[in-house]
């Protein structure tokens, strides 16, 4: 083959990786737009900026942790809409982005707009027709309203497919499951504050009927304990104007029990903060909260709520109020002192703006690679690394971040392993770079990166729980565990980056696109040996610290549970490798095939263990199986055409 020819390929194979990153590209920001114009909500105002900030920054206990609402209302509207930001249309027709703040403001405080809002992604129109919803043409978004007429029978599906074990489920039958829990909650959230908007009412229709506000029941609520009790030691039957405000109270309470969990409790002792609704049933019971406390709370969620009816400014000064005294009683109990900084975490969306980074990087360093070795090429090697670097610091300044807000580890779950591994195969291909200077890691480096994270993205939207909430306490707690899983995890990261050069070694070879760079086959083989002996020393390491941690937890060192299981096999295959290599078994073609091969053993170590559903510390993960087999097929694809290509040549 030519050098011409040789050019026109790496031209070719350039093209078609940039055409591969503008498909990832293209297919992060396709995946959460919605179908269809803008939703139209007659009358709807969106809320002030001022107001926004305010109310982002409330702390709220939510997932065994206190965290801003701007979390909470970004993961529960991840898990409903399928996306981070609502367009609808408002009274002007002009078109607005909704943040999750500001979607759930309405649904706490402007209910007859969120039930217009298209809170709810649904993918499978048989799911509609199952609860006998007319399906909107080229929609995916449906709002509380629209599903109503079918919300009866969406239950009752739920309540007959709840018993079946998820095994047992077939994937409609999940979706009106998984749906049904949406609504549920939803609901929860649109009845947070009913007893401000409803209140007690006392009278009879014949005498005319009289709205009173909770905050005026519970304070007589001493007295109505009083006469009931009168009434039972008396055997009397305790009906009366007391039964009745205690019997209403206690309904008006109902949604907000299992609300939001927003005021702190005064008890020092007490962790778990309390609902609305718990405060109104603990301060007409005469138990856990204070009542001046409690009554307190109550009347100052009826000012925030009545002062909407004034007007936004007089909502934001008692919003802002409400905020600062939940502020102060959190401080007070040593609490909530990372939400400003939770809340600049994700208002900066670091991650996002690392994959655009490493997006740009990615395309320099494609031009980088046709332009060759002059000056054209020196100088796009030269922002090829500093966009490198960049989206390098922004990965590593979020995942500080979060270590500071989560007070632990930065490795607890699989998203945090994403994010992890992603920063540590780009920093080992930059300090790779450092060593060889053939531009080939600089190369791979961004690409890399962008891949990862956009896999990150994409992990939280499969699965849009809070991952900084608290693990559980032998995951949370544990130094050896700690030490585990960090160097198991770059474990993972230095065989990932191998097994990704080998790939490179083994698709530039077979389509002949070295001829002009010879020198460059030899530096791709020593820089994938030694990967390899890192990846090695690391799992090795990472193995035994988790046999430690394992004994000191569960009094065994070794239990063959699947996720060791999966560690010992990439210590067994990287030393086979290893020693097929020095024993002359396994020549350039034969390292970098079984290289390649690693990639699969490592993603089932990592990955794979947690679709079994079995072992003792597993992350419970059990979407995306198709990806995973995908990524099989894809790796054992290369290897094939890397062994045609090796018997081609040998005849040639």
């Amino acid at each position: 083959m030519t050098s011409s020819s040789s050019s026109t390929g790496r031209k070719l194979a350039a093209a078609c990786a940039i055409a591969g990153l503008l498909a990832l590209f293209g297919s992060l920001v396709v995946s959460s737009m919605p179908k269809g114009k803008p939703r139209q909500i007659d009358g709807y105002q969106p809320w002030s900026a001022e107001t926004l900030a305010v109310a982002e920054s409330l702390p709220i206990q939510n997932g065994g942790r206190i965290k801003p609402l701007a979390t909470f209302a970004g993961f529960s509207m991840l898990a409903s809409h399928g996306s981070r930001s609502m367009r609808v249309a408002g009274g002007d027709g002009k078109s607005l982005k909704l943040t999750p703040t500001a979607w759930l403001l309405d649904t706490l405080f402007r209910p007859k707009f969120a039930v217009q809002l298209p809170t709810f992604r649904i993918d499978n129109s048989a799911v509609l027709e199952a609860i006998a919803v007319p399906a909107a043409h080229k929609r995916d978004r449906y709002s509380y309203q629209e599903l109503a007429p079918g919300l009866d029978k969406l239950m009752e599906l739920a309540r007959a497919y709840e018993p079946l074990p998820p095994k047992q489920r077939q994937p409609l039958q999940q979706q009106l499951l998984d749906l049904a829990y949406l609504v549920r909650d939803y609901e929860r959230l649109l009845g947070q504050l009913d007893f401000v908007r409803t209140g007690v009412e006392i009278g009879s229709k014949e005498a005319g009927l009289e709205r009173l506000g909770v905050s005026a029941v519970l304070e007589m609520a001493p007295k109505i304990r009083d006469d009931l009790t009168q009434a039972m030691k008396a055997g009397q039957d305790p009906t009366g104007p007391a039964r009745y405000l205690y019997d209403e109270t206690r309904r008006s309470a109902g949604p907000g029990q299992q609300g939001l969990e927003i005021f702190p409790p005064a008890a020092a002792g007490n962790l778990a903060w309390e609902s609305p609704g718990l405060v109104i049933l603990n301060v007409l019971n005469g138990e856990v909260t204070p009542p001046t406390q409690g009554l307190a709370d109550v009347k100052t969620l009826e000012r925030v709520t009545g002062a909407l009816r004034t007007g936004e400014p007089e909502f934001l000064k008692e919003l802002t109020a409400l905020r600062d005294d939940l502020t102060r009683r959190a401080n007070n109990r040593g609490e909530g002192r990372r939400v400003a900084m939770e809340v600049g975490y994700y208002r900066l969306d670091w991650f996002l703006t690392a994959f655009a980074v490493f997006f740009a990087a990615s395309l320099c360093a494609m031009a980088m690679w046709l332009a060759g070795a002059g000056r054209a090429g020196r100088i796009l090697a030269r922002v090829t690394l500093a966009l490198t670097l960049g989206g390098l610091l922004l990965c590593v300044t979020a995942i500080t971040q979060r270590c500071l807000i989560m007070q632990r580890a930065p490795v607890g779950n699989l998203y945090d392993t994403i994010i992890f591994i992603s920063a540590a195969m780009v920093l080992l291909a930059l300090v790779l770079e450092a060593f060889f200077r053939r531009r080939f890691a600089l190369g791979v480096a961004p690409i890399i990166g962008a891949v990862l994270v956009y896999l990150s993205r994409r992990f939280e939207m499969g699965d849009p729980n809070d991952h900084m909430d608290p693990l559980v306490a032998v995951l949370a707690s544990n130094f050896w565990l700690t030490l585990h899983v960090i160097t198991i995890t770059l474990g993972y990261a230095a065989g990932l980056l191998a097994a990704f050069l080998a790939t490179i070694y083994i698709l530039m070879r077979g389509l002949r696109l070295d001829r002009d760079t010879p020198e460059l086959r030899p530096a791709l083989t020593r820089a994938v040996y030694g990967i390899v002996c890192l990846t090695l020393l690391l799992s090795l390491v990472g193995t035994v610290l988790g046999g430690i941690w394992a004994n000191d937890s569960w009094g065994r060192f070794w239990g063959w549970d699947p996720k060791e299981n999966g560690a010992l096999l990439i210590v067994i295959w990287t030393l086979v490798i290893l020693h097929a290599r020095a024993g002359g078994l396994l020549r350039e073609w034969g390292l970098h095939l079984a290289t390649a091969f690693t990639a699969c053993v490592i993603v089932f170590s990592w990955w794979h263990v947690n679709f079994l559903g079995v072992g003792l510390h597993n992350y419970g993960f059990t979407a995306g199986k198709e990806v995973v087999w995908a990524f099989y097929a894809g790796m054992l694809i290369v290897i094939v055409f890397g062994l045609i290509s090796k018997n081609l040549e040998r005849k040639a």
